[in-house]
């Protein structure tokens, strides 16, 4: 009765059409009258004591260093770079965006704000090349998808400080897992394109290759001191975002010079707006974990996957599907906020390495950004591609199933990426 009450208070919520920060308030006070503990001051205090953490700090920071890359030329400088090195291949422009994607993943941290850089920087250049717009779309998409993997994530640090998990160890865990879903939209793309016509562009030659290099050098060597960083502890990610943010803030404006001081104050704002929705979804999440804690939902959820309790792989399978059914009506955020609290207890009942599941839910809860109906990445890429939604749904299939493969593949051998992160974390 209790799982039920929580569901469907949130359900009814969100059918309403109410925001998602509001609905999961709503869901916390109807179980805190399901349970008889209704109390304002509690609410409060559990609604302030869920921003009040000096690791979500690196939010803000990461969601600031985003926009200034973007705006500043760092993100262009990228594409250009990745151009300049396999543009010239047959369906070049597709190489070209997976591997701009990851790179912009090691700067952001943020699908939405990796997807519509692509987007604006190459959909026009593939459609005027002779690119399927809709599988162009879809691939930009689903490219989309690989920052919240690949260090530094901002879905990373909300699941860390929502499970209490190392947040340098899960950066550290997901680098392997990241490149290898980039690897296989590489391979998506290659099948997709071998019998296509279009004349690629010429290769560029050596001289033009170590130019774009020159200029992009200085947007590349910030993922490397940021993991360099957290690697030999220099820096915890609460740090690593301010650099990130400060590092972003001085090539963009004082070697790159794109980014002037006037254009500052938007900047601050836009990353302000944004980061005010995701604190105020974070804290509104608060309430709901502590009552799930309270009323012992998560002993409830154990008993019910008790007949995968003694198999970790057909476990995680269950709990993988659990995921991705919820990923196809609800956002990466109040996904990872909900659900986290109710599944660590049974993944720690179960013996699974915590920060191995870290990486596996994040993915998971990325790819759900291109599952439709709701697809945040989508929307994004529709709107500033000026595509229906419909095309893009359509041209994302290929890819999402491939990146689902890679998914599953980790689940069926959890090694691919605990012996990784091992490597990397010492």
């Amino acid at each position: 009765m209790t799982i039920l009450v929580f569901v469907g208070a949130l359900l009814l919520a969100m059918a309403l059409g109410i925001p998602i920060a509001f609905s999961l308030l709503a869901s916390g006070v109807a179980l805190m009258w399901h349970l008889d503990l209704f109390d304002a001051q509690i609410l409060a205090q559990n609604v302030i004591g869920g921003a009040d953490s000096f690791p979500l700090l690196a939010v803000p920071f990461f969601m600031l260093a985003g926009e200034i890359m973007n705006v500043g030329g760092l993100s262009k400088r990228i594409v250009d770079f990745a151009l300049a090195l396999v543009g010239h291949v047959k369906g070049g422009l597709g190489y070209v965006t997976i591997m701009a994607g990851c790179l912009l993943s090691a700067l952001s941290g943020s699908a939405v704000a990796d997807a519509a850089a692509l987007t604006a920087l190459l959909l026009p250049m593939m459609v005027s090349a002779g690119h399927d717009k809709a599988r162009a779309g879809g691939l930009i998409a689903a490219t989309g998808v690989i920052g919240p993997v690949i260090p530094p994530s901002i879905g990373l640090v909300i699941f860390g400080v929502a499970a209490n998990v190392s947040i340098s160890k899960l950066f550290l865990a997901a680098i392997v897992p990241g490149l290898l879903i980039g690897g296989a939209l590489w391979v998506t793309w290659a099948w997709l394109v071998r019998r296509e016509t279009i004349v690629p562009p010429p290769r560029k030659s050596r001289a033009e290759v170590l130019t774009a290099f020159r200029k992009a050098l200085w947007a590349l060597l910030l993922p490397v001191i940021i993991l360099v960083g957290l690697r030999m502890g220099v820096f915890t990610p609460t740090e690593a975002a301010v650099v990130a943010a400060v590092y972003a803030l001085f090539v963009s404006t004082a070697i790159y010079r794109e980014l002037s001081w006037g254009d500052l104050y938007g900047v601050f704002v836009s990353a302000a707006k944004t980061s005010a929705i995701v604190m105020f979804l974070i804290a509104a999440a608060m309430v709901s974990a502590w009552l799930i804690t309270v009323a012992d939902l998560p002993s409830k959820v154990i008993a019910l996957l008790q007949p995968f309790m003694d198999n970790k792989i057909l476990l995680m399978i269950a709990i993988m599907v659990l995921v991705m059914i919820v990923g196809t009506a609800m956002d990466m955020t109040p996904t990872i906020l909900i659900l986290t609290p109710v599944l660590m207890p049974v993944v720690k009942a179960a013996g699974i390495d915590p920060v191995y599941f870290g990486v596996m839910f994040i993915i998971n809860n990325s790819i759900g950004l291109i599952t439709p109906p709701v697809g945040t990445v989508l929307n994004v890429v529709a709107g500033v591609g000026r595509m229906k939604m419909d095309d893009v749904t359509r041209g994302v299939i290929p890819f999402m199933i491939a990146e689902f493969a890679v998914m599953f593949l980790m689940v069926l051998f959890p090694w691919l990426v605990i012996w990784p992160a091992k490597l990397f974390s010492g």
